[in-house]
């Protein structure tokens, strides 16, 4: 039984006659494929996982799509990856936000595209906390020498404190919500990290340009010392020592 593949149409609360419509397969074909594990042809692993928003590989475990170069304990953990952040679907980003219980961190320098992308996020979040989410955001220290640094990098120079200050803006009301809290961090970030409980959305950063067109990884907690148990580690010493913001 393919429990990942039963799992994902769940998450995206679609039924598998809805996903066969979608990609141009009989509903029977898409219940064979969960209850015998069968693997369909390499054209509709592609077809689904896209639907779906994950890989291939996160899908049916050992498909040639990623068996040249992704090690065997990682295919766990690796759900998707896309090209640059540009181009993970709004679906997702809702998707993971929406069914959040428990943790939402991030950890970014400025992460504008979060709240012009979707201007009720804050909202939303606001929502999540009073559902009983722990909702932590950290954002760069706009006097921090870490920022003039990834600014001058960026080629952007002070430009990269004013976004910072923008995107601060749009979250004045959350900081003061019960179970919110904003953070201003002078650190060094070698990536962003979005988590939602056991998800997380690694965005890493390359010298020179800006995240948005770096590539992003999709991971999944698979436990004790797994990629996303680092890069969650990561962000509590981050938010450790970074400053509650004025505005809290």
């Amino acid at each position: 039984m393919n429990e990942r593949l039963r799992g994902a149409l769940a998450q995206q609360r679609i039924s598998a006659a809805e996903l066969g419509k979608q990609i141009g397969v009989d509903e029977k074909s898409v219940q064979r494929w969960m209850s015998t594990g069968r693997r369909p042809h390499a054209r509709n692993q592609r077809a689904a996982a896209s639907a779906l928003g994950v890989s291939p590989a996160y899908l049916w475990p050992g498909s040639e799509h990623h068996d040249t170069y992704v090690s065997p304990g990682s295919r766990s953990e690796i759900v998707a990856t896309y090209p640059d952040r540009a181009s993970v679907p709004q679906t997702v980003w809702r998707t993971l936000l929406e069914r959040a219980e428990e943790h939402i961190d991030v950890l970014v320098f400025s992460g504008t595209f979060l709240a012009q992308s979707n201007p009720r996020l804050p909202a939303m979040l606001g929502r999540r906390a009073a559902a009983g989410a722990k909702v932590r955001l950290c954002f760069g220290d706009p006097d921090s020498a870490a920022v003039a640094l990834r600014g001058e990098e960026e080629g952007i120079g002070s430009a990269l404190g004013a976004k910072i200050q923008a995107s601060l803006s749009y979250f004045t009301d959350l900081a003061r919500a019960p179970g919110c809290e904003v953070r201003l961090h002078g650190c060094a970030l070698y990536a962003s990290i979005f988590r939602y409980d056991s998800d997380a959305m690694i965005n890493p950063h390359i010298w020179g340009s800006p995240a948005s067109a770096n590539p992003l990884l999709h991971i999944r907690d698979a436990g004790e010392d797994s990629m996303f148990d680092k890069y969650a580690e990561s962000f509590e010493k981050v938010w450790d020592r970074a400053k509650p913001w004025g505005a809290a």
